[in-house]
């Protein structure tokens, strides 16, 4: 940093220079390359350290009726085995319901849930004697599939619905009828950093946790109860993470507890660290969703009527269930204006992983749905997808109201699918597959565009809150802390570039710290897309306090209004002088002035009932489309993308280089939830499909050689960071369009005269009934 005189002209710099909106590297780039970024599990271990596994039930559903853990005692290495019977305070760890123990009391309620925690003086000790248990269990009936769970009216919360208009009236007005079922399934977040917590004893009660988290002032609160002791009493801290996708939200929380228990109990240093498999039985994923629909329509396509019944596997708890349900029912919409719609949502309590957040947050399995159906109307009526879907657009000044009423006063989504529409040349390629499938018997190729619109904010509006804090040291360099967390999003970088940007510096003179309950109090979870959103606007509120002190700082030395300072390219520049930044802050510091603070923001303009279902619960809405041609084998259901356009509005982006890292990112991930990710339980209940070799997500040789992915240019009509948009969860609604040219396809196998019942994922056994569905019908 070279902090002599400026020798540019103050109004040259100052309306060409800025900090945001440019492609930067991730702020860990080079540690990740390099192999030297610090995650919890690196974190060098303090003398003493213990090693904790979890001893897990065998049963889906049972009582036990006695357990011998005396083999587990007498295993090598073993210093102890604790049960609920050794937690000091409050054996929970639900997020919302206390209905989720930490460890089970007398009752198992699914295969793989903890039951005691062994604590030896190494991770292979611990884990090999934990399988050493004598556990005598009398089992119950259990409840496996949300189906079941709908006949046995068994939920885990009171189900929910949301209606607008007639529905009954409508459906009776209307010239044609669509119906069916639709089961799509859940899916698994394999961040590569297992579930991990270190948990380090202090003076007077304290305890710090380093946790693999998006949720630390969460995890300090269950920790917190679990010990019985205040929240000052525990720090939470994490760095970073190896992946999170909604899997470290609330379900850190049992590992964090676990390992804060043994430690208080051993009073030594305990980490706990997942083995995958374990990690894979114990934690929840994705609800997997069912469906019963019906809708009315005209002879054009237009929707007059909606009905829909969607029940999820919740699993054995309650966790976050509720909201995503709730998301779910709010996003069923998805891009279409519904005037008469009756949505009903179910959370079914079956003896399963207790499911939670994941990517989307129940906007995906709520916005799949309503594109299933309007598929079957186009392929009904002889018509393109595409014109049914833009018939049902929201409007711009009318039809512009969701079933929730919120008024939607952003919609791009006409611009928006125009433009890939011609950039993809959609109707060229459409026309060329027909001419292919007409003479190839064998290979089937499909296509499909799909829209987004997906609502930015937390369901619960108290959550939409943040905290930041900024700190100028003497030699010119800043450090900021937020409490959003870090799991190779890029968080900490758009933070950093917001925090250079007020203050006119280079990002190398920027910072950012580990999130830390010790810092930043009372934080939300980085979560529903919000990160950037909130974390940025706070940063950037505490930011400017500094930048407003450094100007009247100036002003009073060199003359000129305080307002009319300008910061920018390292430089102050203030009554035709240019000084440098590190010189500013070195005189302010000899003046005594404050070259720290913090900052907060909290969304405006948010409100939600949840008894009738309506409100205003996001701030703005983001927007996407994507094309995708696929050809499937007929014979064999094997298929393969071969192209893949994706438009996605990031409003007036932080980082384009981030972004549209995300929207990639997203887009593969979704597509491995909708083709290839099967959870299989046995009929016992227990999860095979937990680990690499049996649960698949994709690999490179999945992603299209033709990968086309753009920002939509935009900016935000809500007062987001910079008029940015958020870029995390919505973009994995794109691949919708791969589920549906894989339906297309199919589809072909009857010159279109069928609707293909294919189910996600799509796997190549489901692709090959499909067909076989198809071609049966075709015959007939």
């Amino acid at each position: 940093m070279n902090d002599t005189a400026n020798p540019v002209l103050a109004r040259e710099l100052d309306s060409s220079w800025t900090e945001v909106g440019r492609a930067r590297p991730h702020e860990s780039a080079l540690l990740h390359v390099l192999g030297q970024a610090t995650y919890t599990d690196d974190i060098r271990e303090t003398a003493g350290t213990l090693h904790a596994a979890l001893g897990l039930s065998s049963r889906a559903h049972a009582r036990i009726l006695g357990i011998d853990l005396d083999p587990v005692r007498a295993s090598r290495g073993v210093v102890a085995v604790l049960t609920s019977r050794d937690i000091p305070g409050l054996n929970d760890c639900g997020p919302i319901i206390h209905d989720d123990p930490i460890l089970a009391d007398g009752l198992v309620q699914y295969v793989g849930q903890p039951v005691f925690i062994v604590v030896a003086d190494s991770h292979d000790n611990a884990r090999r004697a934990a399988k050493l248990a004598k556990i005598d269990y009398e089992d119950l009936p259990a409840i496996l599939t949300p189906q079941a769970a709908r006949a046995a009216e068994s939920y885990v919360l009171p189900p929910m619905r949301l209606a607008r208009g007639d529905a009954a009236r409508a459906f009776a007005g209307a010239p044609f009828r669509v119906k069916g079922e639709l089961h799509v399934g859940g899916q698994e977040q394999f961040y590569l950093e297992g579930q991990i917590a270190y948990a380090i004893p202090g003076e007077d009660r304290g305890m710090h946790v380093y946790c693999s988290t998006q949720h630390p002032s969460e995890m300090q609160h269950v920790v917190a109860h679990a010990l019985g002791l205040h929240s000052h009493h525990v720090t939470v801290e994490c760095r970073r993470m190896g992946g999170g996708f909604g899997g470290k939200e609330s379900q850190s929380a049992l590992w964090a507890a676990a390992a804060a228990i043994a430690a208080v109990r051993t009073r030594r240093p305990v980490k706990l660290r997942a083995d995958r498999d374990d990690d894979m039985l114990v934690t929840g994923k994705r609800h997997c969703f069912h469906y019963e629909y019906e809708v009315g329509y005209d002879r054009e396509g237009r929707i007059l009527a909606a009905k829909v019944d969607m029940v999820s596997r919740a699993g054995y708890s309650a966790d976050l269930s509720g909201p995503v349900a709730t998301r779910a029912v709010c996003h069923f919409d998805n891009s279409y204006y519904l005037a008469d719609v009756d949505i009903r949502a179910a959370c079914g309590k079956t003896n399963t992983q207790s499911n939670t957040a994941f990517r989307g947050f129940g906007g995906p399995q709520g916005a799949i749905a309503i594109e299933y159906v309007i598929d079957e109307i186009a392929r009904n009526l002889g018509r393109d997808p595409l014109d049914i879907r833009r018939l049902n657009f929201y409007g711009k000044t009318d039809r512009n109201v969701t079933p929730y009423g919120q008024e939607i006063v952003d919609n791009v989504i006409h611009e928006l699918v125009a433009e890939l529409e011609q950039t993809s040349d959609y109707r060229a390629r459409r026309a060329a597959i027909i001419e292919y499938n007409r003479t190839s018997p064998v290979l089937k190729k499909g296509l499909a565009l799909t829209p987004v619109k997906f609502g930015i904010a937390f369901n619960v509006t108290h959550l939409n809150q943040a905290g930041a804090l900024v700190h100028v040291y003497v030699d010119g360099s800043i450090l900021v802390n937020h409490g959003g967390t870090e799991m190779g999003q890029g968080i900490n970088t758009k933070v950093m570039q917001v925090v250079a940007h007020e203050l006119g510096v280079d990002l190398e003179r920027v910072r950012a710290t580990a999130t830390n309950t010790g810092k930043v109090a009372n934080t939300s979870a980085t979560a529903a897309s919000t990160g950037a959103d909130l974390n940025g606007k706070a940063a950037q509120d505490a930011a400017r306090k500094i930048r407003d002190r450094l100007a009247a700082f100036v002003a009073s030395q060199f003359g000129g209004e305080a307002s009319e300072v300008r910061f920018a390219d390292d430089t102050v520049f203030v009554a035709g002088q240019a000084l440098r930044f590190g010189e500013v802050v070195a005189k302010a510091y000899l003046a005594r002035v404050q070259l720290w603070s913090d900052g907060f923001y909290a969304t405006p303009g948010l409100h939600w009932d949840p008894k009738t279902m309506s409100g205003h619960p996001f701030s703005y809405y983001a927007y996407g489309a994507a094309v995708s041609e696929v050809v499937v084998d007929t014979l064999t259901g094997e298929w393969k993308l071969l192209r893949a356009d994706a438009l996605y509005d990031a409003g007036n982006s932080l980082n384009p280089a981030i972004d549209i890292g995300q929207v990639e990112g997203a887009f593969i991930q979704g597509m491995g939830w909708l083709t290839t990710e099967e959870l299989w339980w046995n009929p016992a209940g227990k999860l095979m499909t937990h680990a690499p070799s049996t649960y698949k997500i994709p690999g490179i040789s999945d992603c299209p050689q033709d990968f086309r992915v753009r920002l939509f240019k935009n900016r935000n009509v809500e007062d987001s960071i910079h008029r940015s948009k958020a870029v995390g969860e919505p973009p994995l609604l794109l691949p919708f369009s791969v589920f549906f040219a894989i339906r297309d396809a199919v589809s072909s196998v009857g010159g279109h005269k069928v609707n293909p019942p294919l189910n996600a994922p799509a796997t190549c056994e489901e692709i090959l009934k499909a067909v076989a569905a198809v071609e049966s019908a075709a015959g007939a």
